[in-house]
């Protein structure tokens, strides 16, 4: 783990995480109970749109980091359940 609710130009990043080559910036969205709706319907275009913003403001002081590749998921925590889902930006 790189990172943990970091702010970033800004907008907060969720995790930010490395995994091998990659470094995957996190949504990560829970809800209690299940009349509350599914937290992936919390996270719309605008959300993913802050975050490949804060990604980018990230990674600009970070060059040591130009060489991997960066990625988006969207981690919903359902009880004890995680369900991570990959965002194409």
């Amino acid at each position: 783990m790189l990172g943990r609710n970091v702010w970033a130009g800004r907008y907060e990043i969720d995790l930010v995480v490395r995994r091998g080559r990659r470094i995957v910036f996190c949504e990560v969205k829970s809800k209690t109970g299940g009349s509350h709706g599914d937290p992936l319907e919390m996270v719309g275009q605008e959300k993913l749109r802050r975050l490949e913003e804060a990604a980018a403001a990230w990674l600009a002081v970070r060059p040591e980091l130009d060489s991997l590749e960066p990625s988006f998921e969207v981690v919903a925590a359902r009880g004890r359940r995680l369900e991570r889902v990959p965002v194409a930006l």
